[in-house]
C-alpha cells in the first residue's frame, strides 16, 4: 500500500495516540507491515479479511507478548507471517481443513 507523507504522519500520529491511550508505549509502531496484512488479506480470502486478520494478529501477539514474554516487536512479526502464509492460499485451505492435528490445541 502506497501512502504519501501526509497520509504517513497522519497515520504515525494515530499510532502514537493509540499506544498513549492503551497504555502500550513499548510497541514499536508496525504500520506498514499491519497495512500489508490488511491489503494481502483482503484481496486473497474476502474485503473483510482485512480487519478481521489484524485483529486476530494483535490479539496473538498481545498472547504471545504477555505468557511468553516475547518481545511484542518479533510477537507481531510472527503473528502476521502465520495470517499472510494462511491468505496465500485464501479461504480454501487453512489449519481447520485438517482438524485440530496442526494445531496448537
Amino acid at each position: 500500500m502506497t501512502m504519501n507523507d501526509d497520509e504517513k504522519r497522519t497515520l504515525e500520529h494515530w499510532s502514537n495516540r493509540l499506544t498513549q491511550a492503551l497504555q502500550i508505549l513499548d510497541l514499536k509502531e508496525e504500520n506498514d507491515l499491519i497495512l500489508r496484512l490488511a491489503q494481502e488479506s483482503s484481496t486473497s480470502v474476502s474485503p473483510s479479511s482485512g480487519p478481521i486478520s489484524t485483529f486476530y494478529a494483535g490479539y496473538a501477539a498481545a498472547l504471545a507478548a504477555t505468557s511468553r514474554h516475547v518481545d511484542p516487536q518479533e510477537a507481531v512479526k510472527t503473528a502476521v507471517e502465520k495470517i499472510m502464509k494462511l491468505s496465500e492460499d485464501g479461504n480454501e485451505t487453512g489449519p481447520d481443513s485438517g482438524g485440530w492435528a496442526e494445531s496448537g490445541q
